[in-house]
Order: structure tokens, then C-alpha cells, then sequence
């Protein structure tokens, strides 16, 4: 038996219940790929129906933005929103995730983010994601779930607050402890204390994320200040410089790789850890490759 033929597109703008949640994304692109895919699957929906709804001249250009070949304006992007259906909170979330998406700068991106997550709806739907966030997004807390492996650990934010190096507030503490615990990174041992739950956590050699970004900045802020305020004989800051052929940059990388996992293979076998430490590596070019130029 055929299938009934689809109903025409609606003319109307207005949202469907099968249309993705806009609050689940932070890829505008990837959002309107989700809300094409589920508008053909429903209706006879078109890029050129899509267009007459965003008034556009180009009956392509929804696919030549989710093919991030063309960016959106403001004023752009308020039109397609209306075009997707959303209006009030979701509308303005839309337009923020834009310009999230084509923010020039980190701080750009910063500042904007801060503005997403100020969306009830967002908070709601991503908590879990917003947690992990926070875990790279901070600093101490990857230093306090390390802490938890010292014997004398308690977890009380004074106790905790006056142990790291810089100290951080009481309040900090407390909130990190609870993030850790939502994360499932530190868990009550069969005594009630506090300990790791989950392995050693990574997001992977590289990570275009935005906190992790921000992660490292810090560190490497870190990092710099403790030239002055750590004494000599407990930091080692040093570097090298290197001239490398063709292949060199990645066997470079895979080394930092294999010593990195050293270096936690090696910290599983403290017998009584104390002390948490920072390691960083950095490694980016200081000249072209002339490649180009070839």
C-alpha cells in the first residue's frame, strides 16, 4: 500500500512538536541541520519553503549556513528564527548562539557562553554538561579531586580552602565539592570519606572546548606567577627550543603523549601522596614551515 502523500509545507512559522529543542545545542549549524532533518521527515519541506519563510532571494543559503559556508548576521539571525518557528526565550537563545558561534575572540566567546547558561531552559536541559564545564572551567577543582588521594584529606571547604596553593575561598571550595560529587569524581568510601570515584580524567591531547581553553590559560597563568611566589627548589619552569624537520612537530607530540602517560602511571603508584602538583606542557611554533612559500 503506498504511503499517503506528505502535507504541504505550512506557510506559518510557528514551531512543531517534533522540531529539535533549541536548548540542546551549542552549534547553531548543527541546530538547523536537527530542525531541517525533522522538518523533511514531516512535511514537504524544502530549502526554498525555508527561504520564502526567512524572506531570502537564495533559495540555498539555509544549506550553505549548515554547511558553514555562510555566517548570519544579527539581523540574520532573528530571521531565522522566526523562519525555525521560535520565538521569545528560544528566539534570543538563537540569536546568542550565533554569535557564540562566530565570536572572533576567546573572551568573545566567554562572555557570550555567560550569557547562555543565564537561560533556564539551557541550565535544565544540559546540567550534566554544564558540570563538566565547570570541572575544567576552574582550576582547583581537578586539584581538589587529586587532593582526595592524600590520607589526611578532609573534606571540609576551610580545611581544603587553606591547603591549595593559591588558597581559594571557603565558598569555592565548598561549591567545587559538590560538583565533584554531582560528577561522580569523588565519592564516599565505605568509612563515608570522601574519595575518587571515576580514573584519571582526560578530554584527549587536543579539545577544541571552550573551557579546556580556558583551563590552560590558567595554568599557564599559573604557572608564570609561580616564578615569584614558589620557591626555586620545589618548581622546575624550563624550555627548549627546537628546529624540526617535516615530521618532527607530530613525533613530538606522540612523545608528550607517552610521557604524560608515564606520568600518571607513575603517580598510581604513590604509596602516600600528599602533595598535588601541576605539570604543563606547551609546545607551538616560534617560525613558518615555509611551505607555503614552496
Amino acid at each position: 500500500m503506498p504511503s499517503p502523500p506528505k502535507p504541504p509545507a505550512d506557510p506559518t512559522s510557528k514551531a512543531r512538536s517534533y522540531d529539535p529543542d533549541v536548548f540542546d545545542f551549542l552549534d547553531y549549524r548543527a541546530y538547523l541541520r536537527e530542525f531541517y532533518k525533522a522538518r523533511k521527515a514531516q512535511t514537504a519541506f524544502s530549502y526554498r519553503a525555508f527561504s520564502m519563510r526567512a524572506k531570502l532571494k537564495s533559495p540555498n543559503y539555509l544549506k550553505l549556513v549548515m554547511d558553514g559556508e555562510r555566517n548570519l548576521t544579527p539581523s540574520m539571525a532573528k530571521r531565522f528564527a522566526q523562519a525555525c518557528g521560535l520565538t521569545g526565550q528560544s528566539a534570543s537563545f538563537f540569536v546568542e548562539l550565533v554569535a557564540f558561534g562566530q565570536a572572533d575572540t576567546m573572551d568573545e566567546r566567554n562572555e557570550i557562553y555567560a550569557r547562555l547558561k543565564r537561560y533556564a531552559q539551557y541550565r535544565e536541559a544540559n546540567r550534566l554538561q554544564i558540570a563538566q564545564d565547570e570541572y575544567h572551567s576552574k582550576w582547583y577543582l581537578p586539584a581538589i579531586r587529586e587532593l582526595a588521594l592524600a590520607e589526611d584529606f578532609e573534606a571540609d571547604p576551610e580545611w581544603i580552602a587553606a591547603r591549595l596553593e593559591p588558597q581559594i575561598k571557603p565558598a569555592e571550595a565548598n561549591a567545587a565539592l559538590e560538583t565533584l560529587q554531582h560528577l561522580r569524581m569523588l565519592v564516599p568510601d565505605e568509612h563515608g570519606r570522601l574519595r575518587q570515584g571515576t580514573p584519571h580524567v582526560t578530554t584527549g591531547a587536543e579539545t577544541a572546548s571552550l573551557h579546556m581553553v580556558n583551563y590552560h590559560r590558567t595554568m599557564m597563568r599559573l604557572a608564570s606567577e609561580s616564578l615569584e611566589r614558589v620557591p626555586y627548589d620545589q618548581r622546575d619552569i624550563s624550555a627548549v627550543t627546537l628546529c624540526l624537520g617535516r615530521d618532527g612537530l607530530e613525533h613530538v607530540k606522540r612523545a608528550i603523549v607517552r610521557f604524560r602517560r608515564e606520568l600518571l602511571k607513575l603517580s598510581e603508584l604513590e604509596q602516600n601522596p600528599r602533595q598535588v602538583v601541576q605539570l604543563n606542557f606547551q609546545l607551538f611554533p616560534l617560525s613558518s614551515s615555509g611551505e607555503d612559500t614552496e
